[in-house]
């Protein structure tokens, strides 16, 4: 079965952006972290809402059109994607789907379907509820050793203990430390 894997910057406060989603304070000095074994990992990912915006309103060297409507999508790294969303517009293409029906029972089928594992992208609300649904099985960081003070959180109240296991642990000469943990419950 595929695996669920949130993988996801932050600062040592527990933020994955400021209040207003930005997120300039991510170190951009060319350190892979890990990154291109785990896009190598994945075939598949998942999105909320505000994830997708953002995506779309800040990267526009890299914004494709849509190949049903023309209108302008936001990165997808090559692979299929999903945006969980009970307000845009349900649109089907090759690559990009919106779902807006129930995130925990839509994730759990897409993981017994063939394929290389599932990248839940950033995205603290979708996380809290993929979590409380039990269908993530693994949480990556990577911690930037900054404080923000603020901002929008990795964990919103999730309403449940969720018990891990170190994979792994590394650290960068930059300062940032990459964490791996399997969720055991």
């Amino acid at each position: 079965m595929r695996k669920v894997k949130y993988f996801v910057a932050n600062s040592l406060d527990n933020f994955i952006a400021r209040p207003d989603g930005s997120v300039e304070w991510l170190f951009n000095d060319g350190t892979d972290y890990g990154m291109k074994e785990f896009f190598a990992s994945i075939d598949t990912m998942l999105m909320g809402r505000k994830t997708y915006e953002f995506a779309l309103a800040h990267a526009p060297n890299r914004k494709r059109k849509s190949k049903k409507t023309g209108a302008k999508r936001a990165p997808n790294f090559g692979m299929r994607s999903y945006v969980f969303s009970r307000t845009l517009q349900p649109e089907a293409d090759a690559e990009l789907e919106i779902v807006s029906e129930d995130a925990g029972a839509f994730v759990r089928q897409l993981k017994t379907l063939a394929g290389k594992d599932i990248w839940l992208m950033g995205g603290g609300e979708l996380a809290k509820s993929l979590l409380a649904e039990n269908v993530v099985d693994e949480i990556g960081l990577n911690v930037h050793p900054v404080l923000l003070g603020r901002g929008i959180a990795l964990f919103p109240d999730i309403g449940k203990q969720i018990d891990l296991e170190l994979l792994e642990c590394k650290a960068h000469p930059n300062g940032c430390v990459q964490l791996s943990y399997r969720v055991k419950n």
